[in-house]
């Protein structure tokens, strides 16, 4: 318990840090690469201090840490159960998402539909999507209700998706969630995730406006086409995102926050004093060679 509840700690902390300079940034500026550092130091972090900078707690604190561990063989049945049910829960998605894009592609041969359209090649499917799927080869899943849109607002809709598949996003978003599947107890990791999702999204936002403009129609396009899927199931990379971030999408295109001058140099000044509390934080463990059985066996032989 001592080592999951630093492990949060850790990935909270450096998640507020990565909020902070987020907010610091100009509303223009690139963020995944923001969360593609804290993610990896949230895991590494631990690890390394766990062997390099630990703790060794007081004996009146090894004592509650010893019954805790009782629970130990309890808590690990839950964790791989866990895990096992997000395996199962992740590979059931792709092969259902395989399925329904294998069948567009089928009926779309059959019936002669046009598999590019405004110069991006896609699948049409019955109401699957926006979004962008595939690993081995991305793919842009269109459905058909989109290509009835007008001229401008289809090119929005297919210029979002494509900017996902040049930038690889869904390989980004499926490596970043694999460690769930070793950690599915870690609550910061998947806030982190979240964070990492709507960064992804908010730079494609960024990306299309730079090259179509009118931001405040690309917004009002975001607001048609989520009450358009409302009912639809949500992939990730893709033109809604995730859910809960089409606010903050909006907000961020259309009325970006200005912070004040005394703002912009808080926000560092802060991120950067949790950041020197994370480093200097020491991993705890369970008295010498942080071994539960280890103060058991030695209160045994003063017994004796």
């Amino acid at each position: 318990m001592l080592c999951i509840t630093y492990v949060t700690a850790v990935g909270i902390l450096l998640g507020i840090v990565g909020v902070l300079i987020e907010r610091a940034l100009p509303p223009t500026a690139p963020r995944r690469w923001l969360w593609c550092i804290i993610i990896p130091l949230s895991m590494f972090i631990p690890g390394y201090y766990r062997a390099h900078h630990n703790w060794s707690v007081t004996d009146s604190l090894v004592q509650p840490a010893i019954h805790a561990a009782t629970f130990d063989p309890a808590i690990n049945r839950i964790w791989w159960t866990t895990s096992a049910f997000l395996l199962a829960w992740g590979l059931a998605n792709a092969l259902r998402v395989a399925y329904l894009v294998a069948t567009s592609r089928r009926r779309a041969r059959d019936q002669r539909r046009p598999a590019i359209v405004d110069g991006v090649p896609v699948v049409v499917t019955d109401g699957l999507g926006p979004a962008t799927v595939g690993l081995l080869r991305s793919r842009v899943l269109v459905p058909r209700w989109v290509l009835a849109l007008p001229g401008m607002q289809r090119r929005y809709v297919l210029r979002h998706e494509e900017e996902h598949r040049k930038a690889h996003d869904a390989h980004l978003l499926f490596l970043a969630s694999l460690p769930l599947l070793l950690m599915p107890w870690n609550a910061a990791l998947w806030w982190l995730i979240r964070r990492l999702c709507l960064a992804v999204e908010m730079d494609c936002d960024n990306r299309v406006v730079a090259a179509l403009g009118d931001a405040p129609a690309y917004g009002e396009l975001l607001l048609r086409v989520a009450q358009a899927s409302s009912r639809g199931p949500r992939l990730q990379p893709a033109f809604l995102g995730g859910m809960g971030s089409l606010e903050r999408r909006l907000t961020a295109l259309v009325a970006p926050t200005r912070l004040r001058q005394f703002q912009q140099y808080m926000m560092p000044a802060l991120a950067f004093a949790l950041l020197c509390v994370v480093m200097w934080m020491p991993h705890p463990v369970l008295g010498a060679g942080c071994d539960p059985a280890a103060p058991m066996a030695q209160a045994t032989t003063t017994q004796q």
